[in-house]
């Protein structure tokens, strides 16, 4: 009867909606099932994310203020930090960060967090779905016993299923509605109930027999990505000394209509996905005595990318400007992990940074989309820095300008106009016109 009940709602778009976690990932499904005509509950424990979304602000740069005043505007968006408003909803949908510990150990207390805090309040017919990505079993064997200590059973009582998140901030092609969504329940009855609500607001459901394959699937992705940079990754420094580019050696790869897929060297891994989801597995596959070498093996090769580039900027400038990294004054141009966004979580601009520091560099650095960089561990000795302006005569004033990031906004010929060396490791003054400017590829 309950779950009769509950497919009816979302066939009729009579449900409402919960988001637990505002993240990157939350905000933009918040938004789509909003636009849907779904109630939508934004829960987070953040106060200032919870204040600023209702007041009609966003704190995500690649989510403009009007985004969140147009879910306002429909009256059937709230933000709340109140987590007893889970049981007013029919769905339940957990999109929490799944980081890695200092020995790449998956830390999954914003899992266990968030059940801990919604099982009080769930209710029968409710359908509760994982969409932070894990190693297989966690939503059977993580989430699934925190949540039947409300004295329900998963599958019988509520449903739980997975679905992970396939965000790709940045992207102007691809946003959450139709990027293609996976989605796995252990029942029947839970697979049509989540099929039944995500088909209302994705434009291609694609439903898997387990939560497990589904979230297998979402390390395969990053998996993949990460061995093919890192396989990338490794030419490049293979090629260097060879005097072969990479770059041109790509473009030419890539006219083969089939068999192959281009992909791009650069300074290093980050952000939320591929540094982090590999290690997943391979602290899973351990239960089962199972080596994962060549995951691993990925992995230190995109993890050594940061003293790659140390290297080559240290030569670049013992060689152009006869000078060595102690005291030479570098700016760094981009500080977050990738280009057109202001997440800097993994960046390796800020490993490179780290390693500059130690060896006497004097560092500065200009991102147009992270003015300010906070006192953190993470942001380690960019620390309490502003990024600088962009002009003739700050661009004159270092002894090597380090680009790590390819912002479309950057005007990357305005640089090499100015600068006295450039170290490249994004490509990104390929089309640059001559200028006076020494140029090296890292």
């Amino acid at each position: 009867m309950h779950y009769e009940t509950t497919l009816k709602k979302f066939q009729n778009k009579d449900a409402t909606i919960a988001i637990v976690g505002l993240g990157y990932v939350g905000i933009p499904l918040a938004e789509v099932i909003t636009q849907k005509g779904f109630k939508t509950i934004g829960v987070d424990i953040d106060p200032v994310k919870v204040d600023m979304l209702n007041q009609g602000r966003s704190y995500l740069h690649h989510i403009e203020d009007d985004r969140i005043q147009d879910m306002l505007a429909t009256k059937r968006f709230e933000a709340s930090e109140n987590l007893e408003k889970v049981a007013q909803c029919d769905a339940v949908i957990i999109c929490v960060p799944t980081p890695l510990g200092r020995h790449h150990e998956p830390v999954l207390s914003f899992i266990e967090n968030a059940g801990e805090e919604i099982y009080p309040f769930i209710c029968k017919g409710q359908l509760i779905v994982l969409e932070s990505s894990s190693f297989p079993g966690t939503t059977t064997e993580i989430l699934k016993p925190i949540l039947e200590k409300s004295g329900l059973i998963a599958d019988k009582d509520f449903f739980l299923a997975f679905s992970p998140e396939r965000e790709d901030p940045g992207n102007q092609s691809f946003s959450t509605s139709n990027i293609p969504k996976i989605i796995g329940g252990d029942t029947p009855e839970t697979q049509e109930l989540v099929k039944a609500l995500y088909s209302q607001f994705i434009q291609q459901v694609i439903p898997v027999d387990s939560t497990k394959v589904a979230e297998a699937a979402k390390l395969l992705e990053n998996i993949y990505r990460a061995v093919n940079i890192s396989l990338i990754n490794e030419l490049k420094i293979i090629f260097d000394p060879m005097d072969i580019d990479i770059w041109k050696v790509i473009d030419a790869a890539k006219t083969k209509p089939f068999g192959f897929m281009p992909f791009y060297p650069g300074p290093g891994i980050g952000g939320h996905c591929i540094p982090l989801d590999p290690y997943y597995l391979t602290w899973k596959s351990q239960e089962n005595d199972m080596p994962t070498r060549l995951i691993n093996i990925a992995g230190e090769i995109n993890e050594r990318m940061p003293h790659y580039v140390l290297k080559k900027t240290g030569e670049a400038l013992d060689k152009h400007a006869q000078k060595g990294l102690n005291g030479s004054k570098i700016l760094i141009v981009g500080v977050a992990y990738k280009k057109n966004i202001d997440d800097y979580r993994e960046s390796p601009a800020l490993k490179i940074a780290d390693l500059l520091h130690k060896r006497g560099a004097r560092l500065s650095y200009f991102d147009p989309l992270i003015s300010e960089l906070p006192n953190s561990p993470q942001c380690g000795v960019l620390a309490d820095h502003k990024s600088i302006e962009a002009s003739a005569e700050h661009f004159e004033a270092y002894d090597a300008i380090l680009i790590t990031v390819d912002h479309d906004t950057v005007d990357y010929q305005q640089i090499a106009d100015h600068a006295h060396l450039i170290v490249d490791t994004r490509n990104v003054t390929a089309n640059c016109s001559d200028s006076d400017c020494i140029i090296v590829k890292a």
